[in-house]
């Protein structure tokens, strides 16, 4: 009964041994990035879009301030 239980320890432990192995000579050999790259913005659609309703607008502002003023603003 004993040679059971130390055959069976034996292949967990070769098992384990040949996993390491198998790491031992996967080095080197990483991918450039391991991180899944997104949709590729950085904000949300939502900042995003309120950013550039903040610079339109304003710009659209100041060009209408300056045409009532008569470019004198």
């Amino acid at each position: 009964m004993k040679t059971l239980a130390s055959t069976t320890s034996r292949r967990l432990a070769d098992r384990k041994i040949e996993k390491f192995q198998k790491n031992i000579t996967k080095r080197g050999s990483v991918p450039e990035t391991t991180v899944k790259k997104g949709n590729g913005y950085p904000v949300g659609p939502v900042v995003l879009g309120f950013f550039i309703f903040v610079v339109i607008g304003s710009s659209l502002f100041q060009i209408i301030r300056t045409a009532t003023s008569g470019g004198m603003a």
